[in-house]
C-alpha cells in the first residue's frame, strides 16, 4: 500500500466531499442532490451509519491533498449462518475522476478485505449496477465472482 495514502472513519465534515463524489458518477448524478448547502438528509444519514458499530464510513487521504481522494462504505452483517460469523458488504466505492486508473481501488480492496477477516467475516460480497461493465471487470480481476442472482425492489 502506498504509505502516503491514510484510511480514515468518515466524519461529519467529509459529508460534503463525499456526496460531491458520489454525485460525479455517471449514475450518481441521477441520484444524488450535490448542492451548497448539503441538504439535511445527507447529515442525517451519516449520523445513523456513524451511530452503527457494524458501519463504516471510510474515505482516503494523504498528507500533500486536502480533497478526500476516495470513499467507501464497509457494513457488517451477522448471520446464524455459517456458524453466526459476519458478512461484510462494500458499498458506494468512489475515487476522484483525476485519480481513477492509478490503483485506489485495488487499495481499497485490500485494505477491506483485511478489514472483514478482522472482523471475522466469511465474506466479503458487493453489487454492481448491470451499467457499469468497466466496475464489473475490475471487481472479477480482484477474484470476486458472480455467484448469485441480485434483485431489488426500489420503494
Amino acid at each position: 500500500m502506498n504509505s502516503a495514502i491514510i484510511f480514515r472513519k468518515a466524519t461529519k465534515k467529509d459529508v460534503p466531499q463525499i456526496v460531491k463524489l458520489l454525485a460525479t458518477d455517471t449514475l450518481g448524478k441521477l441520484r444524488e442532490n450535490y448542492s451548497e448547502p448539503l441538504p439535511n438528509a445527507y447529515y442525517l444519514a451519516f449520523d445513523l451509519i456513524n451511530s452503527d458499530l457494524n458501519q463504516e464510513l471510510m474515505v482516503l487521504e494523504n498528507n500533500q491533498d486536502t480533497l478526500i481522494l476516495a470513499s467507501f462504505q464497509l457494513t457488517f452483517i451477522p448471520y446464524l449462518s455459517y456458524n453466526g460469523r459476519m458478512r461484510a458488504q462494500i458499498e458506494n466505492v468512489m475515487v476522484r475522476d483525476d485519480l481513477r486508473g492509478q490503483g485506489l481501488g485495488k487499495e481499497i480492496f485490500n485494505w477491506a478485505i483485511n478489514r472483514a477477516k478482522e472482523r471475522n467475516a466469511h465474506v466479503l460480497q458487493l453489487t454492481s449496477d448491470k451499467l457499469r461493465p468497466r466496475a464489473i471487470k475490475f471487481y472479477k480481476g480482484l477474484g470476486f465472482i458472480a455467484s448469485h442472482e441480485g434483485m431489488k425492489l426500489h420503494l
